[in-house]
């Protein structure tokens, strides 16, 4: 099977698959929807001819009306638009069901990328060793967050599943049943969830797909690189981020932190629970089986009850499985001592924590409460900080930070802020204490501006009675364009600090630093955004080095390019040596999490992909950009930088953001426990406003202008000075650049301006509508000229093939939002009945989550 051209294995895996099993789906007979299947197909025709011909999408709707309805009233035409909606949600699941199931079919899983192509490459280029020095201490890190950008509950998230499972085997009967359940199963949450919920629907994943990839990977690299010697490296780990991401999130509280961190460690329990059962039908020897059964006992009664009082640790398990193994090798030739093996490495990998929560909060928030601690401890006579500490200079606060001991009272402290950072801090320690120090061993301050804002997390955590040395990583995260071009000055001042160099030293020596994506491309575009980025990490390995520091990147990635992500795995593989590379850590988020991550087996390729990028960029390859092109990238990320701003400094930027697009209806769907800005003010504040409902905006409005506003204008600076063989040797000797463009152009290919054409006539945002559509022509006729394609993403098909069936499938939800949309404008310039206005915006609201569901691969 795997001989066959992938495109060919998808168009008969996949796209066929979908047209057999949709068309069972639409004849499908359900309460509500008796000829709305019959009609889909119908309005689906109307849509593509309407586009081609030129037609408003309110135009769309009409014809169809008038075609195939006999004078239906408004309130029939709105509840079938509603049916319709749910209709094509369901499209999309079956069509993700499909992609998942024949995910192994398409991608040849021991193919380029994957860990037994690289052993082989090693083996064949002698460089096994190397590559064996290299696994010692290179890591893949991946933190799962629960940023908005995928809808489903639970119960369509386990039919996705089971239907996977049944196409796998063309079991058309339960295929047909579990399509009529997906048909009577709500897809609409009734209220929104609480950071719990979103954590419980996140360790799923751990338990259901990493708690077996992972180990699969471990195995593999343990038998055939390391001939079965024990490593002394987890090699992948994972993270999680909902119950202990603070920013911008009311809603996360002490209890919530502190009710997730026992959650990961019940859910670890219980699956380890379950092997022990399943070893014992193994080890049915003497001596083997009383250590089990006495480990089954102790799981059981901590799964069962959370003790207050913790007598069972990952290391008191290693030891009663390392005596058992003792005891299977001695006296019992190692039978199944593969499966014991096996248990062993997953303890040891996810210990008694799963994965790692992390803790995240606004430098501003922590500024400020941080402030507030200082004149409460002042006013309580305590001596701590001197009197005339906020009046100081940074730099004198800085050395006073540095030796900052104590364990404050929260009940001392009178804003609530301050009580809720000095709570979750105290939280992290009862964490490790039950869940390990691995448990919790991470502080985030986002938004880090200065040497300052790391210091007073540092010494926040220092007063919290932790014993002599901090078990606690403070990790800024450099978000703007300013801040990226501070960031090597912010960690100079760090290092050079004697206290905070003792504390890395207590720490091996590594400090972890994340760059973020979302907000840098919201704030300077994408080229500058990316290339800020790259110079920064050049700039903080420089430093570090200096130090005998080893940096770690944390990169905010795994989205779509727009918000940073795009093609993973190739942009790891794409950096130089100038780059520090000893370990990948990277958030993965909303849909990226089921579509690179939702199978065993995709989620066993893509960290495949991700450890061998790293391999590949250390071991095989070194794409160091020279000086001419350097000041190539320069150039381009100003030029595109200027374009960006220009544009968002425009007039008509947030008003259109505001009134044209869905931006107002993020904050409205019952999807996310997070505000969708920061602030509570009405009105629209760019610099408040969250990273995902921008980038979904300009995706729901099929315009996707954050992955490639400003790209074609530094193109176009080089074609228009007959310079543009420049770029093109560039883009043709860096993989850098490459991969950089090739995640642009899928945005372009994501975009389609049909849709919002009629905009180009409106008095007052037609003149911006025809900007964006110019920047949009340019950038995509550029980038076929300098990737020398005639079509967009020509060099990945399926990626493009898959794209475009979803797209497909979408077009009448894409075209009923912009006709509600229209609607809603009308209504509102009239004076609307305010039960007519709000059906239409439901309508919106509801079109929402198909449209952002059908992009999952958008990474």
């Amino acid at each position: 099977m795997s001989s066959l051209p992938k495109l060919q294995r998808f168009n008969e895996n996949v796209l066929s698959k979908y047209q057999i099993y949709n068309s069972i789906f639409t004849t499908l007979p359900f309460d509500t929807i008796d000829d709305t299947g019959v009609l889909l197909p119908l309005l689906h025709k109307v849509c593509d001819k309407g586009f081609q011909l030129e037609k408003n999408p309110t135009e769309i709707i009409e014809h169809f009306f008038k075609k195939y309805q006999e004078n239906p009233s408004e309130k029939e035409k709105t509840d079938l638009l509603f049916r319709f909606i749910q209709f094509i949600e369901r499209q999309v699941v079956l069509f993700d069901a499909i992609e998942d199931a024949a995910f192994p079919i398409v991608n040849n899983m021991d193919g380029f990328g994957t860990l037994r192509s690289s052993k082989e490459s090693a083996t064949l280029s002698n460089k096994k060793d190397q590559l064996k020095a290299y696994l010692e201490d290179f890591k893949v890190r991946i933190v799962l967050t629960a940023h908005p950008t995928q809808f489903y509950p639970g119960s369509v998230l386990g039919i996705i599943t089971d239907l996977d499972k049944a196409i796998q085997k063309d079991d058309l009967l339960l295929i047909k049943k579990l399509l009529a359940q997906l048909g009577k199963t709500p897809f609409y949450k009734k209220a929104k969830p609480t950071p719990f919920d979103e954590a419980v629907s996140l360790v799923w994943y751990l338990e259901h797909v990493f708690y077996h990839s992972v180990p699969k990977i471990y195995n593999y690299i343990q038998h055939h690189i390391y001939d079965g010697k024990p490593i002394d490296n987890e090699i992948i780990d994972l993270g999680f981020w909902p119950g202990g991401d603070r920013d911008g999130n009311p809603f996360v509280t002490t209890q919530i932190t502190l009710d997730v961190a026992e959650r990961l460690r019940q859910t670890v329990l219980r699956s380890y629970y379950r092997d022990v059962r399943r070893l014992k039908r193994r080890f049915t020897f003497d001596g083997v089986q009383d250590i089990l059964a006495r480990v089954e006992k102790r799981l059981y009664k901590h799964v069962v009850r959370s003790y207050t009082k913790v007598n069972f640790s990952q290391k008191i398990l290693l030891e009663e499985l390392y005596a058992a193994r003792e005891i299977i090798v001695n006296d019992h030739q190692s039978l199944f001592v593969e499966e014991l093996n096996d248990f062993i490495n997953k303890v040891r990998i996810f210990g008694f924590h799963f994965a790692t929560l992390d803790i995240r909060q606004d430098s501003r928030v922590h500024h400020k409460a941080f402030v507030q601690i200082v004149k409460d401890l002042q006013e309580t006579g305590d001596n701590t900080f001197p009197k005339n500490y906020l009046s100081l200079s940074e730099e004198e606060q800085i050395k006073i930070l540095s030796s900052v001991k104590g364990s404050v009272d929260p009940g001392i402290l009178t804003d609530e802020v301050s009580v809720k950072t000095i709570e979750s801090i105290y939280a992290l320690k009862t964490i490790q204490q039950r869940n390990g120090e691995r448990g919790a061993n991470r502080y985030i301050i986002s938004n880090n501006q200065t040497a300052l804002n790391v210091m007073e997390t540092f010494a926040m955590l220092n007063l919290c009675g932790f014993e002599s040395e901090l078990p606690v990583d403070v990790i800024p995260l450099f978000e703007t364009v300013e801040d990226l071009q501070n960031a090597e000055e912010v960690m100079r001042t760090l290092y050079s600090n004697k206290v905070y160099r003792h504390h890395l030293s207590k720490r091996k020596n590594k400090q972890t630093i994340m760059c973020g994506f979302s907000d840098g491309t919201k704030d300077g575009g994408y080229l500058m955004a990316n290339w800020g980025i790259f110079k920064a990490k050049e700039a903080l390995t420089k430093v570090s080095r200096e130090f005998d520091i080893e940096v770690i990147f944390f990169d905010g990635r795994g989205g779509p390019p727009a918000r940073g992500g795009g093609k993973t795995h190739q942009f790891y593989a794409s950096l130089g040596p100038t780059i520090e590379d000893k370990e990948i850590q990277l958030t993965i988020q909303g849909q990226t999490i089921s579509s690179n991550f939702g199978t065993i087996q995709s989620s066993q390729y893509n960290l495949e992909q991700l450890l061998s990028s790293g391999i590949k960029n250390d071991i095989f390859n070194k794409d160091q950009l020279n000086k001419e092109h350097r000041k190539l990238m320069d150039d381009m990320a100003n030029t595109s930088y200027q374009a960006y701003v220009d544009f968002k400094k425009h007039p008509m930027f947030l008003p259109y953001l505001e009134r044209m697009s869905t931006l107002k209806y993020y904050a409205k769907t019952n999807i996310g426990s997070r505000p969708s800005k920061r602030s509570n003010s009405d009105t629209l504040d760019f610099s408040q406003l969250r990273a995902i409902p921008f980038v979904g905006s300009w995706s729901q409005l099929k315009q996707n202008v954050p992955g490639f506003f400003g790209v074609g204008t530094a193109l176009k600076k080089y074609e228009e000075t007959d310079r543009f063989d420049e770029v093109v040797d560039f883009y043709n000797s860096s993989d850098f650049l490459r991969t950089l463009l090739e995640n642009s152009v899928m945005s372009l290919t994501k975009s389609f301006f049909g849709l919002t054409s009629y905009m180009a006539e409106d008095e007052e945002f037609g003149e911006f509508w025809k900007l964006i559509y110019e920047e949009y022509k340019t950038t995509k006729r550029l980038l076929l000229k300098l990737t020398g394609h005639t079509e967009l993403m020509e060099n990945f098909p399926v990626g493009k093939a898959s794209i475009e069936i979803r797209e497909q499938i979408v077009l009448p939800l894409l075209t009923i939002q912009q006709y509600a949309l229209k609607k809603i404008q009308e209504l509102q310039k009239s004076d609307a009945n305010s039960e007519e206005l709000e059906v239409y915006e439901k309508m919106v609201m509801r079109s929402l989550f198909g449209n952002i569901n059908a992009s999952r691969n958008s990474a």
